[in-house]
């Protein structure tokens, strides 16, 4: 079964999304026969570093709202993450361009350590306020994963994996994408937003009896046959 997750690194209901899905597969008998493969998704392609600038005042901005307003949207995020055993720290996040964080989990998919690095990478913006802006940050998150500093340097220092991350995107528009996460399964099953631990779980059980399917027995009655206890034999 393959699993495809558009998200964004800034967004908090996409780090609460992964846990409750890894949640699911943690009770999931075939867990093993998954594959994810994450795919970028931008919230804000144009976005500019603002220094000097919080997180409240943004979204009090992007909303036409109060600072305030602002201030218990998060603290009401942070209480659904702490649930999901996350510790949000808005005071501290730094809003950020996530291109290069995209591209770096491009790189990282090419060494097996996808899943890895979009985990790092959330954690270091929602959790530990590390500016995603900043070359040298990125590079010192990936180059912490295990992946090969000179391929992290020339990624940074160039546009490689641009291209990959765009065509995400495309992809995105071209299934109806409007928000993140957004989890595709077996190119059949879509589903939007960080839903409950049981929905996941109801997902997976319904994918993967549908993938193979028990064959029907055309007979309208069993013929001569062994029984299980070695009975009729």
């Amino acid at each position: 079964m393959k699993i495809e997750i558009w998200s964004d690194i800034v967004c908090p209901f996409c780090y609460i999304g992964k846990r409750r899905l890894e949640k699911a597969l943690a009770n999931f008998a075939h867990a093993d026969a998954v594959e994810i493969e994450w795919r970028s998704f931008e919230l804000d392609p144009e976005t500019q570093p603002k220094p000097g600038v919080s997180l409240y005042q943004l979204l009090a901005a992007k909303y036409g709202n109060t600072e305030a307003w602002a201030r218990q949207m998060s603290a009401n995020m942070t209480q659904m993450a702490a649930a999901e055993g996350l510790a949000f720290d808005f005071d501290r996040a730094v809003h950020a361009n996530t291109l290069h964080a995209h591209r770096l989990v491009h790189l990282a998919a090419r060494h097996g350590k996808q899943d890895a690095a979009k985990e790092r990478f959330f954690q270091a913006y929602l959790e530990e306020g590390q500016d995603l802006n900043d070359a040298a940050t990125l590079a010192r998150l990936a180059t912490e994963l295990g992946l090969p500093a000179a391929e992290v340097e020339q990624v940074l220092q160039s546009d490689e994996f641009a291209q990959e991350v765009r065509h995400d995107e495309y992809q995105a528009r071209q299934i109806g994408v409007r928000g993140v996460p957004y989890f595709v399964f077996d190119d059949k099953y879509a589903v939007s937003g960080a839903q409950p631990t049981e929905l996941f779980q109801e997902v997976l059980e319904k994918v993967w009896a549908e993938s193979r399917p028990r064959p029907v027995q055309l007979a309208g009655a069993d013929g001569a046959a062994c029984g299980l206890d070695g009975s009729n034999c």
